[in-house]
């Protein structure tokens, strides 16, 4: 199994884990005018995604990520259960900051971050069914940074209390990233990364303080697998319901990727593109781990043969930013 070290912890983890938001069913944003969005990706099968999260350990996949606000609870309740007699054997993370009604399926925000950080920890323990867990995410990216070393705060107690072991981040702000790395025990900061998405400051923010770069929208939500084109629609209750694929923006995003496939395929490769666009962030940097959602068993098995087949070549790399527009990078 391919693997890296999260960060300066001393835990090791496969270079792929699973992002656990799909697999919390559907659930709902409040907004400030009193509306409800769904933030859920729609129709979860639970026997489905034990299956999947089974399937994943038994291929050496050992590094989980959730959050309270995935489907209000479900997706933690869900990971506690196929976790079920191996919990020693896996990386745990989940993540705070959200005010979560499970009852009506609802999250919103709050200002009142720091006093509620331990309730929250409390309540993620008890969903997932642990004693501690590894690696406890601060999920409020824009929170102000000058703010963010009271929360930090909180967490190092957290730390020597054992409630936690390491804490991190997710946040798409290079200045708050910096301001939380400099903690004792901050160990990841998670961040948006994809083909068509590169971070570099954020990435130059994790090599400075010897963070992992814990990645989210790896598949651009979708848009990076080779799945959509400019008819597909998607379920009321799903996050993308909204999306227009006939907009100018994304029939850009869907003809690069077709585009990059072809490059791939024109020489024989037999990388789907979902493995050429999670292979790209492995050759991005030595400290990213994707961590692509999942509904089913066959995209998870899709997502680990990508570990089997290794990293880009430096020329498949310039090839790649060639097509979006941008100088090639690798650090």
């Amino acid at each position: 199994m391919f693997k890296r070290r999260l960060g300066r912890s001393d835990l090791e983890v496969s270079a792929m884990g699973l992002g656990c938001w799909a697999m919390g069913g559907p659930w709902d944003w409040l907004e400030a005018d009193g509306s409800t969005e769904p933030v859920g990706w729609g129709k979860v099968d639970d026997a489905e995604s034990i299956r999947a999260i089974h399937y994943a350990l038994d291929a050496g996949i050992n590094f989980f990520d959730t959050a309270a606000n995935y489907g209000c609870g479900h997706s933690e309740r869900v990971l506690s259960q196929a976790i079920a007699g191996r919990r020693d054997k896996i990386v745990l993370a989940t993540k705070f900051g959200y005010i979560v009604d499970e009852e009506n399926h609802i999250v919103a925000e709050t200002d009142d971050v720091v006093p509620r950080i331990r309730q929250e920890c409390e309540a993620s323990l008890q969903h997932l069914k642990t004693d501690y867990i590894d690696l406890y995410q601060f999920h409020k990216g824009d929170y102000p940074p000058e703010r963010a070393a009271e929360v930090c705060d909180v967490l190092e107690t957290l730390v020597d209390e054992g409630k936690i072991r390491w804490y991190g981040w997710s946040t798409d702000n290079p200045e708050g990233a910096r301001v939380f790395a400099q903690g004792q025990h901050c160990t990841a900061i998670q961040h948006v990364l994809n083909m068509q998405y590169d971070v570099p400051q954020l990435l130059a923010v994790c090599d400075e303080y010897e963070q992992a770069s814990v990645n989210r929208t790896c598949l651009g939500m979708g848009m990076l697998t080779g799945k959509f084109n400019r008819e597909t629609t998607f379920p009321e209750n799903d996050v993308r319901h909204n999306w227009d694929l006939q907009a100018e923006r994304p029939t850009q995003y869907i003809q690069r990727a077709d585009a990059v496939r072809k490059v791939f395929a024109d020489v024989g490769d037999p990388r789907t593109l979902t493995q050429i666009a999670l292979a790209w962030i492995w050759t991005r940097s030595d400290r990213t781990i994707p961590i692509p959602g999942f509904k089913t068993v066959a995209q998870v098995k899709e997502n680990i043969q990508a570990m089997e087949l290794g990293l880009l070549s430096n020329e498949q790399m310039k090839k790649i930013d060639e097509v979006y527009g941008r100088t090639a990078v690798i650090s």
